[in-house]
Parts: structure tokens; C-alpha cells; sequence
């Protein structure tokens, strides 16, 4: 499996909404297009899509910020997801070893990620990946639409 790894590019997205939707759904083809256009230029944020002969077949996206007293940024990765038929044949692997090499490019100093309690076989590709557990994840929705 010959795979391809590029920035996302606007006509990407609508392919991408199915793997978004692994993520709550909130994704919608109304909403993907001010999406692309508030953060095109918005160098925190950057979102690399694997290929498979021309096809969309997965996705990583991240944000930058700075914690004080920590020369250098911190990124988190918001989504990272690959197509059922691409799974196990390294497209995640290769998505995240890309945004190590960006995070690397741009002297960040650590990369983090959340990931929901039951998605064991998840948990497995991070640690596969180097990832550790470190902490919880919390949130909480104060504005719902």
C-alpha cells in the first residue's frame, strides 16, 4: 500500500467528513468550508491527509499553544483517523511520524492527544507509537448549539 501524506487542501474535506464523525459528529458539509477559511492561515493549526491512489484515506489535525515556563510550543493532535480499509497498514503511523517531523520543523517541544476510555486498540497504536498515558482528559460543553 503505496501511501501519500500532503497538506490538506480545501476539496479535501467534504472526504474526510465519515472519519470526523468518529469524533461526535460535529463535522457537518455546512460547517467544513468556514472551517478551512478561519484557519488556513492560521499557522497554530495544521492538518495532513494520507492518500491511497488519489483517494482521502485518513487524517491528522493539530493545534500549537505555549505553556509558560516552557521554551518552545506544545502541540496537541485534535483528530487523528484512517479509513477502516486502511488500518493496520501503517497510514496512522505514517500520519503521526509527518506531524512529528512539522512539530519537530517548528521546535515543539512535546505533542499530546486525548483519546476516549474505550478506544483500547487506539491506546495501542499511540504506545506503539511512543505515546504514553499521562493524565485524564476533561471537558465540558458551555454553549451548546
Amino acid at each position: 500500500m503505496e501511501i501519500f501524506i500532503r497538506e490538506i487542501e480545501e476539496n479535501d474535506y467534504l472526504s474526510l467528513l465519515p472519519l470526523w464523525s468518529e469524533f461526535g459528529g460535529y463535522a457537518t458539509a455546512e460547517n467544513i468550508a468556514p472551517h478551512y477559511a478561519r484557519i488556513q492561515n492560521d499557522e497554530r493549526y495544521k492538518t495532513f491527509v494520507a492518500l491511497f491512489e488519489d483517494e482521502v484515506v485518513g487524517f491528522i489535525t493539530s493545534v500549537q499553544h505555549y505553556i509558560i515556563g516552557i521554551e518552545g510550543s506544545h502541540m496537541i493532535i485534535i483528530g487523528i483517523s484512517v479509513k477502516r480499509e486502511g488500518q493496520g497498514k501503517g497510514v496512522g503511523t505514517k500520519l503521526i511520524q509527518r506531524m512529528e517531523s512539522y512539530a519537530r520543523e517548528k521546535g515543539v517541544f512535546s505533542i499530546h492527544l486525548n483519546s476516549g476510555f474505550k478506544r483500547t486498540d487506539a491506546h495501542a497504536f499511540y504506545e506503539r507509537n511512543g505515546y504514553s498515558k499521562g493524565s485524564y482528559g476533561f471537558g465540558k460543553i458551555i454553549n451548546p448549539k
